[in-house]
């Protein structure tokens, strides 16, 4: 992420900081924001410059095609407060790229790194004291860009606005959840937008989880459109399946979001010495390796939660708990990407990014 500063970046100072109305003990996900944001407008078949401004409301006609025709993506990072107050980003390169291959799969102009990087430094400066201290702790980044031409033909937007909030979150502890299996319903398809972090992926998975909720679940594990064979993410993150000790998650595809976590805990197991298989797994596979025992852990991994343990799981009537292991594999990942991204361990393989 290091480059030099090539952008004028307008910064619309506030005149005094909220900061002190924030309760830091008790914040909800995502629902408390910075004192500033950054916005950049794509107009006449280009970015313009940045501008920094305090954190409000923004003003967009009803007629902007992304009501119309979904062009929205969006990404998900967090900074984190080491005990000496140094802020940390970990893995940006990562989103950055991911950003911009959501963005050509809805047909929006790709952000340039100067903009994305230098806009995101700039922004960190002025808020990075929001930042909270604590292990697990940490300040959500969430870049997005939508298209807000007005006109409802159906075509892709000529105008976009890229911006970045900055929300500070405390450490996820939501507990074990409970996961049906998708019989029906799939969170992608063959040649679709599963690969991509757009909005409309999100929004088509609410009513099948609420579906799933009604029996007593918390979340889903996503089968594959086609067989409903295959087990491929949970919920909105991706999953992964120990049996015995070997940790197995399903490949990537244009179905499957190529994870920062995921691949972050596949480095991090092969480093420990951990068998991982990164292959197709069938509920089939699954259901036998509950049934003999062989099955010892299921945990979700994304951003938001780091890692998200399972303590059981459903399929058509069957039900199937889970053991609880002191020494599971989700803690002791889950332990070792705290570490790294709060600079309590050695970063061997240059992941985290001074602010």
């Amino acid at each position: 992420m290091q480059q030099q500063n090539t952008l004028p970046i307008e910064i619309k100072r506030i005149e005094s900081s909220k900061i002190n109305q924030v309760d830091f003990e008790n914040l909800t996900f995502g629902n408390v924001f910075t004192d500033y944001m950054l916005s950049c407008d794509y107009v006449d078949g280009k970015w313009q410059n940045p501008v920094i401004e305090p954190y409000g409301t923004i003003t967009i006609s009803p007629g902007a095609r992304v009501f119309h025709y979904g062009q929205a993506i969006f990404e998900g990072m967090k900074a984190y407060r080491d005990e000496q107050d140094d802020v940390w980003l970990f893995r940006p390169e990562e989103n950055f790229i991911r950003f911009n291959k959501s963005s050509v799969r809805l047909a929006i102009p790709e952000v340039p790194r100067e903009v994305f990087f230098e806009g995101l430094q700039a922004l960190l400066n002025l808020d990075k004291h929001w930042c909270p201290k604590g292990y697990g702790n940490s300040l959500y980044i969430r870049p997005f860009v939508f298209g807000n031409q007005v006109g409802v033909s159906a075509a892709p937007s000529s105008n976009y606005k890229f911006m970045i909030l900055l929300s500070p979150v405390n450490a996820y502890y939501k507990g074990d959840v409970k996961v049906l299996i998708a019989e029906n319903y799939s969170r992608a398809a063959n040649g679709g937008v599963g690969a991509a972090k757009a909005a409309g992926n999100y929004g088509a998975q609410f009513y099948p989880t609420n579906l799933a909720k009604e029996k007593g679940f918390d979340q889903i594990i996503w089968t594959d459109d086609c067989s409903h064979q295959y087990l491929e993410e949970a919920g909105t993150m991706n999953v992964f399946f120990r049996i015995n000790d070997t940790l197995i998650t399903a490949p990537t595809s244009d179905r499957i979001l190529d994870g920062v976590t995921r691949k972050s805990i596949i480095d991090l197991a092969q480093r420990d010495g951990l068998a991982v298989e990164v292959r197709k797994i069938t509920v089939t596979e699954l259901i036998d390796a509950a049934k003999n025992k062989s099955l010892k852990e299921i945990f979700g991994a994304g951003t938001a939660a780091v890692i998200s343990p399972v303590s059981g799981f459903g399929f058509k009537e069957d039900y199937f708990d889970l053991p609880s292991l002191e020494d599971s594999f989700a803690k002791r990942m889950k332990k070792s990407l705290l570490d790294i991204q709060h600079n309590k361990a050695e970063d061997t393989f240059n992941w985290t990014y001074k602010v």
